[in-house]
Parts: structure tokens; C-alpha cells; sequence
């Protein structure tokens, strides 16, 4: 079940999280939402649990009703000379950063938090495993990634139909592994992850 703030805080509350650090492919991406507490959204949850449909709904419900929203991401060459955790966590940074409002506190899905120093300011933040599941902000953020996500990945395939991204969206399934045997990596593989360095 959803739920409110995990501490108390004299301004508002981002929601941080993550889509894509398993992919084989494409980039991780990262969204913050700052969400109104006077147009609230139903049916916020982790974006894992709900069907591709519900997800967009959600989303364009987040971009309208929200007090302010981010996404960004890093890229594959960033990943491989980051690691995709720190990657993850710059994705995070970049998606703080790019809210329009600089919230008082960071609330973040997971067991680690981002650079928070934002100017000359260090938000509080909160790491909360599960959180996509527990926290409405969490959750918003979850499916403005996940969306975002996987429309990029989508336009790559229009670039690279032999790879089926739009299908598996860069997971390591069998359908993209047999792709890579076949054709090798493109720019947008993970070259640092252990499947594309053996197709290289």
C-alpha cells in the first residue's frame, strides 16, 4: 500500500527512481516528480506491476497533475566507464537537477542515494527499498522512467530492426542474445556487460 512521507519535511518531497540497469542495451534513465497533494493521482504503483497501457495512462495523468517532474539518463558509453551503478546514480543527479522546483528532501527507491549537493545545498534524502511499491512520488518516478525508457528504445530499433529492441526493450533475452551472436553489438550495447563482450 502507498503511502505518505517517511519523515517530515518543511517543503516538498522528490520522488527518485531508476529504469534499466539490467538491459544489455540502451541507457539507464532516472525521473524525479514532485507531486501535487491537492490533484492527486489514482493508481500510482511500481511500474513493474502494471500493464504497458496503464503505464502510459499514468504517465500523461503524472505530467499534467504533478507540481513538477524530470527524466533524464546516461548513456551506454557512460555506463561502461562508470559502472552502471554510478551511472544509475548520475541518471539521478541529471533528473534532480532538471526539476523546475528544488524540492526540500529526496526520496529515493533503493538502498543508496545521489550527489545531493544541489547549488550550495544539501537535500536530505531517504533511500527506501521498495519504495516504487510504498511511496506515491517513488512510484511516479518509477513509471516516467519506465515509459521514457522504453520509448527510447523504440526509436533505436527503428535504427537497428535486426536486434527486435522494441521488443525486449536491451533485456538479455533469448530472442536479443541470438541477435547479438548474429550481428555483434551496435553503439547502443553495453560493451562493459559480460554477454556483449562476448559478441564482440
Amino acid at each position: 500500500m502507498l503511502q505518505g512521507l517517511l519523515f517530515q519535511s518543511d517543503g516538498p518531497i522528490a520522488g527518485v527512481d531508476e529504469a534499466g540497469r539490467g538491459p544489455l542495451a540502451g541507457p539507464v534513465v532516472a525521473a524525479a516528480v514532485i507531486l501535487d497533494p491537492a490533484r492527486p493521482i489514482a493508481g500510482l504503483a511500481d511500474s513493474k506491476k502494471l500493464s504497458a497501457a496503464r503505464r502510459e495512462e499514468l504517465a500523461a495523468a503524472i505530467r499534467v497533475n504533478a507540481t513538477a517532474w524530470s527524466v533524464a539518463w546516461a548513456d551506454p558509453a557512460e555506463i561502461d566507464v562508470l559502472n552502471i551503478l554510478r551511472a544509475t546514480m548520475l541518471a539521478m543527479r541529471r533528473a534532480l537537477l532538471g526539476l523546475a522546483i528544488v524540492p526540500a528532501a529526496v526520496q529515493v527507491d533503493g538502498n543508496r542515494l545521489p550527489d545531493l549537493l544541489i547549488g550550495y545545498r544539501w537535500l536530505r534524502g531517504e533511500a527506501i527499498v521498495g519504495g516504487d511499491d510504498k511511496v506515491a512520488a517513488i512510484s511516479a518516478a518509477s513509471i516516467i522512467a519506465k515509459t521514457t525508457r522504453d520509448r527510447i528504445m523504440c526509436e533505436i530499433d527503428q535504427l537497428y530492426p535486426a536486434y527486435e529492441f522494441a521488443r525486449h526493450k536491451g533485456y538479455g533475452t533469448a530472442v536479443h542474445r541470438m541477435r547479438l551472436r548474429q550481428h555483434g553489438p551496435c553503439e547502443h550495447h553495453r560493451q562493459s556487460f559480460a554477454p556483449v563482450r562476448m559478441a564482440m
